[in-house]
């Protein structure tokens, strides 16, 4: 596929503006991109398409060829806050990155390239326990087998950014949560450490967010790996999602945060999940992803139409969820022994939850359990989801 046919096929797809903007820019970093050398050596002649994403809108892979073959990947993400976009050119594999979110060491792990993790935000809310067992050798100064260190680096404004720099890593992945470019990132860049800022927790689609795999791959030198088991989670995820017409389970979601009870649009990444089990967010504004904001007696007259409640905060007993409001033994399924459900089986003893680590890069596994707890025949099978009975 030419570059200008990558143009092309991506306008026809329509998926979003930001997705024709990373296949515009795609077009032109293919048109510079180098291979081989730092110094920029060879022409790239096409881009061949394969890396093109079918539910990601904020990345997009492009192979650059050479009359020699394949030389290398460029990778483009671009933020849904105003398309700034970030551009990393590959000649060889990585050999050490940090990670600045735990979901990315996810993707790396789901690949067997957890090895190249040198360095994390905030290891007490990481699950993985490959990375969390290097980490306790390197602490202890036990390293065997030739296994390498893996250091936690603080958070945010107070990166370490000294032992960052004595890691000497080839990337650094980060995430954003406003238009503004944080001030660690730019703090990072302006020391000449190399920074990709991703987006994967604002790809609404379930599917979107397990493609970053992809985008590992590429990075760690298994895009074929990468690109295999992605299509054996998206088979197996859209194996299991129910489409059948007629009545869909009524969902209450979430607990009030701050005095504010945000209910997710039906276009977001977990009503798309319920929905595809089969069920339906009670109060959710259709044709958004957008959450909005319900009053507490507004959630109290939905809750009587509910044949059950998930996520709801950190509880993980009726008795803990009751004590929280002065409502809540009112609402339906308090009242009526109804099932409640949430998405905290898995918890680091600090408080990480690894439903937002390698449950966003298993939607299909996050599938299975909710399509169980529709039905009610999960036997107490769940991987994600805690019974609060």
């Amino acid at each position: 596929m030419s570059p200008w046919e990558l143009l092309l096929y991506a306008i026809s797809k329509m998926k979003s503006i930001s997705y024709i903007l990373v296949a515009l820019h795609a077009l032109a970093i293919i048109a510079s991109c180098s291979c081989g050398t730092e110094s920029g050596r060879g022409n790239v002649s096409e881009a061949n398409g394969k890396g093109l994403c079918r539910y990601a809108e904020y990345f997009e892979i492009a192979e650059a060829k050479d009359e020699g073959g394949v030389c290398g990947y460029c990778i483009i993400t671009v933020s849904p806050y105003g398309g700034k976009r970030d551009t990393v050119r590959l000649h060889k594999p990585i050999e050490r990155i940090v990670c600045l979110s735990s979901t990315h060491v996810a993707c790396l792990a789901e690949i067997g390239a957890d090895s190249v993790v040198c360095a994390v935000s905030g290891m007490r809310y990481l699950s993985n326990p490959s990375v969390r067992r290097r980490y306790a050798m390197t602490e202890n100064s036990q390293l065997q087998n030739g296994a390498s260190p893996v250091y936690d680096i603080g958070y945010d404004n107070s990166l370490d950014y000294e032992r960052i720099l004595l890691l000497k890593p080839d990337l650094v992945t980060a995430y954003s949560v406003s238009a503004a470019e944080p001030q660690h990132v730019a703090k990072l860049r302006s020391l000449g450490v190399p920074v990709l800022l991703l987006h994967d927790h604002l790809e609404e689609h379930p599917l979107a967010r397990a493609e970053y795999i992809r985008l590992f791959g590429a990075l760690a030198g298994r895009a074929e790996i990468a690109d295999s088991m992605f299509l054996s989670i998206r088979d197996r995820y859209l194996s299991q999602v129910c489409y059948k017409p007629g009545y869909r389970k009524k969902v209450m979601l979430n607990v009030p945060y701050a005095d504010a009870w945000y209910i997710p649009g039906g276009d977001n990444y977990m009503s798309r999940l319920i929905h595809d089990a089969g069920g339906e967010v009670l109060g959710a504004a259709r044709g958004t992803g957008k959450s909005g904001v319900i009053s507490i007696e507004k959630a109290y007259s939905l809750s009587q139409q509910a044949d059950l409640w998930l996520n709801p905060g950190h509880c993980r007993s009726r008795k803990e969820l009751s004590d929280m409001h002065q409502l809540f033994p009112a609402f339906g399924p308090l009242a009526r022994a109804l099932p409640i459900y949430n998405n905290t089986l898995r918890m680091t003893p600090g408080g990480g939850n690894d439903f937002w680590e390698s449950g966003a890069v298993r939607p299909d596994i996050v599938l299975e359990d909710l399509c169980h707890i529709m039905s009610g025949s999960h036997d107490g099978k769940l991987q994600y989801f805690l019974s609060l009975d």
